[in-house]
């Protein structure tokens, strides 16, 4: 018999992106009531293929993160007994009511004046995964009570439209690697904006399925055929997987996705130039090692030259990674007197210059 599931759905709910999203001059504009009612088709459908199984609906806003509807707690009150329908299944208007609701108390209660802050996505992410680590690891008495009750299986998905931010890189990997402990699975579905290079990341670390939504009309199709199918089915069925996966990082110092840099071979932080002492362990590297970096390093072409003169510290690097202060990078372990380039993504070889996509964190 199969096990039942549970699914963490986290919502993007940044107003900024959503009404770009909207915008006429798009090839395929998507509103976000028209987003809203088509994932609210996904999740009535997750929980009428098992009646065991169960929902979770995070949004992530500006500056916070909340969540919207559990199917755990207690829904009595959560339909009004006035709105009860006869040719509407109840569980199904219990979750449209909860969340539609809940968006809408939480949108109203932002500020128009301040300038909007990022979407708390890793704030989000981590409050899914401490709910999954209750159910899947529930407390003595729950289990007294309810000891034929076996876990079920929990997934994650992300519903994104904003950016990549690079101060939420370490956050990031950390719930990333917490979700690999616990077994979950997390997808990612990216609407609009540019590819999520740390998503791509979480998607493929933890065995979900990412997708880059090209035709947005297409939205509800796209959750049903990848996202519905739990992770143990979907060793039978044809689920889309990623080409090509970027794996660059983000440096420890002025927070920027790099292409390489240079990491400590102490705690395997990650910079975007040598430096003389880790801003994270305090190790301190040897001077000639650091001179020796500084002239192997190859020189930028003009455009990124002048770029690197308007933003310093965002410079377009392309370095490999030192002996002395690293020979560790990108989940790659090297001799100490070697070094080792990498251009956006990597292969499975160490000993060469590598090109395409990476092996991995």
């Amino acid at each position: 018999m199969e096990p039942s599931s549970h699914m963490s759905v986290i919502l993007d709910l940044s107003p900024t992106q959503w009404h770009l999203s909207s915008l006429p001059k798009n090839t395929f504009p998507l509103s976000f009531r028209s987003f809203l009612s088509q994932t609210l088709a996904l999740l009535n459908s997750h929980l009428a293929l098992k009646h065991e199984n169960t929902l979770a609906v995070y949004g992530a806003l500006p500056g916070k993160s909340v969540l919207l509807y559990s199917s755990t707690e207690d829904k009595t009150e959560a339909v009004d007994d006035g709105l009860a329908d006869a040719n509407t299944y109840l569980p199904f208007k219990v979750v449209d009511t909860a969340v539609t609701s809940r968006i809408g108390e939480e949108l109203d209660a932002l500020s128009e004046i301040e300038e909007e802050a990022p979407c708390q996505l890793v704030g989000a992410l981590t409050k899914a995964l401490c709910y999954i680590n209750r159910l899947i690891n529930p407390s003595a008495a729950s289990v007294n009570t309810d000891a034929q009750a076996s876990p079920p299986e929990p997934r994650i998905v992300v519903l994104s439209v904003s950016p990549d931010f690079s101060t939420s890189y370490i956050p990031l990997m950390n719930s990333i690697f917490s979700a690999q402990k616990l077994k979950v699975t997390i997808d990612v579905c990216k609407i609009y904006g540019p590819d999520a290079v740390f998503l791509q990341q979480a998607a493929h670390l933890t065995g979900g399925s990412y997708i880059y939504l090209e035709r947005r009309d297409a939205l509800l199709q796209h959750l049903i055929m990848t996202f519905l199918p739990p992770p143990s089915m979907r060793r039978v069925l044809a689920v889309p997987t990623q080409d090509k996966i970027d794996f660059r990082a983000a440096c420890f110092c002025h927070k920027t996705i790099v292409d390489v840099g240079f990491v400590c071979s102490v705690c395997l932080s990650i910079f975007c130039q040598p430096v003389p002492v880790c801003s994270t362990c305090r190790t301190k590297f040897p001077i000639k090692s650091l001179q020796r970096l500084n002239a192997s390093r190859p020189t930028p072409p003009p455009s990124a030259r002048a770029t690197s003169a308007a933003a310093p510290g965002a410079s377009t690097l392309r370095s490999g990674l030192s002996s002395s202060m690293g020979s560790v990078g990108l989940g790659l372990s090297l001799p100490s007197s070697n070094s080792i380039r990498v251009n956006g993504t990597a292969s499975p070889n160490a000993n060469q210059s590598m090109n395409g996509s990476g092996t991995g964190h």
